[in-house]
């Protein structure tokens, strides 16, 4: 009995974690939480961050050689057999030697035309611009999963406003089918509601092919696993529009300067410049700064000839050594001028870059602008024509239940009356992606608004 028990209190355990996982599962989606979804489980990130971290590597490296030598220790140690010289005697003797080396060595570079000085700088702007080349790929996936989560709200409004139609089609027809037996329609006004009942329901099963599309389409932009359900929030009201007054010309100007575009562009064209300075700078000598100490070792084993111990040759042995190498460029089959002229190039271009991605982010800007204000207004007008259409068909459909309308004016006016929903519908979504882009480009990222 208390076997039963017990296992009746797993299962009861087990089914509550069920019920748990399961709504956790079902929980509707906000776009903010698609967003930071497709953020966070994005390859895209991932390869970025990588390349960050690459970078902050590289960073380290270039302060490193700048300011700390290479030191490098080493030690051998071999067996001679045959004829060798006695070190003591300095005369040929047959026997076995053993020779051991001790070194340490360290070498920094005083002077290479500023290379490690251009490098650290190099390096800390490489930095900034895999930065913002991960907040340009966020904005990016942003961007992509609003467009796509604003799609799949449409189509599932879509699919419930003509799935709505197909059933009121379906009442239509048991209603003409009624009035034909009663006199007052005609077996022709059957026939015409039945063909509204097909196009209804061929509508409605478009629209609904449609909606798995676009939420297909957004749980590959989030990496969404394919084989379970996303449920997104449907309920979107619209919010109230007011006229703009933008500082248009204070967001192109700080779209220039903070846009990660802008200054992935800039930093590629510094680095050009601190190479085309380092590559210039490479004609002049180098001076480097080398020091070391070694000691050695020797021995005779199995034979007659003494040896001092290995303490007292390990410090008698030892010396040390200063280097200082002045390295004068002569001629190098004119590799350097031609490095010259390439790095040259390779500014120039990046120049040019630069200069048209400032270009292109002023036009964005103000098309973005232009587009938002654009959308609001043509939300209004489709509001107020569908608020009017609404009524048209609310008046059409009790005059078609009167037999005042014929089958085909009834079909008219509902068609008029769905085009107008799917109208405002979309010019609200539109507005809310131009609105975002907007706001994007005056400061606030995609995840803060």
């Amino acid at each position: 009995m208390k076997e039963m028990k017990g296992k009746t209190v797993i299962s009861v355990v087990l089914f509550c974690a069920g019920s748990v996982i399961a709504i956790a599962q079902q929980k509707q989606m906000s776009l903010k939480d698609c967003m930071e979804y497709a953020v966070s489980n994005s390859t895209k990130m991932r390869i970025r961050k990588a390349d960050t971290d690459d970078a902050r590597l590289d960073r380290r490296s270039a302060i490193l050689q700048a300011f700390t030598p290479s030191i490098e220790g080493g030690v051998y140690a071999y067996y001679n057999f045959g004829r060798t010289i006695d070190p003591q005697t300095n005369t040929y003797v047959n026997t076995t030697s053993f020779h051991n080396s001790y070194s340490l060595s360290a070498g920094i570079s005083l002077f290479n035309g500023f290379e490690a000085v251009n490098n650290m700088k190099i390096s800390r702007t490489s930095l900034n611009m895999g930065i913002s080349e991960e907040q340009q790929a966020e904005a990016d996936i942003c961007l992509a999963t609003m467009e796509a989560y604003y799609n799949a709200v449409y189509y599932s409004l879509l699919s419930d406003s003509c799935e709505e139609q197909f059933r009121t089609a379906q009442e239509s027809l048991i209603l003409v089918k009624k009035q034909e037996q009663l006199g007052m329609k005609g077996y022709a006004d059957v026939v015409q509601s039945e063909s509204d009942m097909a196009k209804r329901q061929l509508d409605y099963t478009n629209a609904r092919n449609a909606k798995t599309d676009a939420l297909t389409t957004l749980q590959d932009l989030m990496f969404w696993p394919l084989d379970s359900t996303l449920s997104i929030v449907t309920d979107i009201n619209a919010e109230y529009l007011f006229d703009s007054q933008d500082d248009v010309d204070g967001i192109v100007e700080y779209a220039k300067t903070n846009n990660p575009s802008v200054r992935i562009a800039f930093g590629a064209m510094e680095n050009a410049k601190l190479q085309l300075n380092t590559a210039k700078w490479q004609t002049l000598p180098s001076l480097s700064l080398y020091g070391g100490w070694s000691t050695t070792y020797f021995s005779y084993p199995g034979g007659n000839i003494s040896t001092r111990p290995f303490r007292d040759q390990f410090s008698n042995n030892g010396g040390e050594y200063v280097q200082l190498s002045l390295s004068i460029p002569i001629y190098s089959r004119l590799s350097r001028l031609s490095n010259i002229y390439k790095r040259r190039n390779a500014y120039n271009r990046y120049n040019a870059e630069y200069n048209q991605k400032l270009r292109d982010i002023e036009a964005e800007v103000r098309r973005a602008v232009q587009d938002r204000d654009g959308a609001s207004d043509a939300f209004l007008q489709a509001e107020r024509y569908a608020e009017v259409q609404a009524e048209a068909y609310k008046l059409s459909r009790k005059q078609y239940e009167q037999g005042l309308i014929s089958p085909i004016e009834y079909q008219t006016a509902t068609n008029q009356y769905l085009s107008s929903k799917a109208d405002m519908m979309n010019a609200l979504f539109k507005f809310y992606i131009k609105r975002g882009v907007v706001e994007y480009y005056s400061g606030v990222r995609y995840l803060d608004q």
